[in-house]
């Protein structure tokens, strides 16, 4: 089910930690997730030791997206703020630099979309994208969301405030 032609989604495993590690603790995408300090092996040993965790206890979801033929990952992807009484969940995600471009993301959103309405039964998707990350902006409008709402000045990075735009898909419009 969580898979392509070319990618699988699957959950995190204890050998994922090194990989994890490089990747949570990249500066360059701190500005996204709002990570303001480095993450110890320790506190992500704990973490992936707790992943089993289903979504309905955890309130998020955390997969790894990993290329089908090579097994190798390619980036994670997340449901966040998951919330079973309203039937709606945040979408986020991270490719490594070195697999962008490559129809990798829309595969995965595709499929996370697909689990989201089809097993969790969720309404509505949302994403929070910075005005300025137009990689994302596109993604999620090729994907079908809209773009429902603007936080103005809503994150301070590097001395600059920035607006982070709010887009959503709900099932009956994507149906």
């Amino acid at each position: 089910m969580l898979q392509s032609d070319n990618i699988t989604l699957r959950a995190l495993e204890p050998e994922d930690l090194d990989w994890l590690f490089h990747l949570e603790n990249n500066t360059k995408l701190w500005e996204v997730s709002q990570t303001i300090a480095p993450f110890s092996k320790s506190v992500l040993r704990n973490y992936l030791n707790n992943a089993q965790d289903n979504i309905y206890s955890a309130g998020q979801l955390r997969l790894v997206i990993a290329d089908l033929n090579s097994k190798e990952n390619i980036g994670l992807i997340d449901l966040y703020d998951f919330d079973a009484r309203n039937k709606k969940a945040g979408v986020g995600i991270v490719i490594l630099p070195e697999f962008q471009n490559q129809n990798y993301a829309s595969k995965a959103l595709q499929i996370i979309v697909g689990y989201a309405f089809t097993h969790l039964d969720l309404h509505q998707l949302f994403a929070h994208i910075l005005s300025d990350n137009i990689k994302s902006i596109k993604l999620f409008e090729k994907n079908n969301f809209s773009l429902s709402g603007t936080k103005k000045d809503w994150i301070l990075s590097n001395g600059l405030y920035k607006n982070q735009h709010i887009y959503q898909l709900i099932r009956n419009e994507h149906s």
